[in-house]
């Protein structure tokens, strides 16, 4: 009897175990992550980056908590527990993946773009079709697109822009049929759905949320391997990457130099999340300066959170907060980067 209560015991000891350490909850923990020197992803013309110093992207760590991970993560100052639906909505994991991946192709694909124009290098943008983002679940499309499929006609037209593509798509009456191509894992690919109200206004769609896909064309060769580092907020770095190396300038002069943003087209440096955790990396992996982006926070941004503030001055309370000695630069655009690092040697 004694042995089988003492069975017994060890069994609900292993379960409530097994419970604390491996049951998913609705929550994600994002902490400090690391800062990689981008010359180990980027080359261009064939040739890496060999020269001192890095220029170093950055980016957090994040994970679905456990019960235990959830109540240990308070002992860890720099851990914040972020509700499941702030980072992935209604998505699986896979397909969160999928998106992250897609704007880190569209930070790399950007990057190049502001690059070879700094460097004053010949390229052009090929328009490869639209990107779905998300499905709406009223769209008639739902479980026959994906998100990661990239949609590249419709009803056998063909779009040079994203705007055309939307315009097709709103003249077309409600209920009416629709035949789109698309490609899925490199195979081309055909589907019927029908145009349906989209929620809060009085247009037609076919119900997903979507994003641009393009690619750079250039004789000037740049190749990136980003495996294992999504989302969009290593555009910056990525771009004075490929700028040094482009025009043959060299920005680090020995000096390790880390950074974050998202960066469009026209050089404009944009807004990322997690940037507190992304200076404690910085300095952890010995970044003397840290770019983060100086937009001014919207009225919108404002009325939803009275509290919110620049990323700029974020990253400089957290240098003040955790008594850091890494200098943090404020930057708009990626000229403003370039010349501090040209300025300040």
């Amino acid at each position: 009897m004694k042995k089988i209560k003492v069975y017994v015991l060890t069994c609900v000891g292993i379960i409530i175990l097994a419970i604390l350490c491996f049951l998913p909850l609705p929550v994600y923990l994002e902490t400090v992550g690391k800062a990689v020197n981008v010359a180990d992803y980027v080359k261009v013309s064939g040739k890496t980056d060999k020269t001192k110093g890095k220029l170093m992207l950055t980016y957090v760590s994040l994970g679905r908590a456990t019960p235990l991970l959830y109540l240990t993560s308070y002992l860890d100052k720099y851990t914040s527990r972020v509700p499941e639906e702030e980072i992935s909505g209604n998505e699986s994991d896979s397909e969160f993946d999928r998106v992250q991946t897609y704007y880190m192709n569209d930070a790399v694909n950007q990057a190049k773009a502001v690059s070879l124009r700094l460097a004053h290098k010949k390229y052009r943008q090929e328009y490869l079709g639209i990107y779905v983002m998300s499905i709406l679940k009223n769209s008639t499309f739902k479980g026959k697109l994906e998100i990661g499929d990239t949609i590249t006609a419709v009803n056998n037209k063909h779009f040079k822009s994203t705007a055309d593509f939307m315009n097709y798509v709103r003249a077309q009456k409600r209920g009416t049929s629709l035949e789109v191509t698309y490609l899925r894992k490199g195979k081309q690919k055909k589907v019927v759905g029908k145009t349906v109200k989209l929620p809060g206004t009085n247009r037609s769609g076919i119900g997903i949320s979507l994003a641009e896909r393009s690619r750079i064309i250039s004789s000037t060769k740049i190749k990136t391997n980003m495996d294992g580092i999504g989302g969009p907020s290593a555009g910056l770095m990525l771009a004075l990457q490929m700028y040094s190396q482009l025009s043959g300038t060299n920005l680090k002069l020995g000096r390790n130099i880390a950074g974050t943003g998202t960066i469009s087209s026209d050089g404009k440096i944009g807004d990322i999340g997690g940037i507190d955790k992304k200076v404690i990396a910085a300095d952890r992996a010995g970044a003397k300066v840290f770019f983060a982006p100086n937009n001014p926070v919207s009225k919108d941004e404002k009325k939803v959170d009275p509290q919110a503030i620049s990323n700029y001055q974020e990253a400089k309370n957290t240098v003040k907060k955790s008594n850091l000695k890494i200098k943090i630069i404020p930057v708009k655009v990626i000229t403003d980067a370039v010349t501090y690092l040209s300025k300040n040697k």
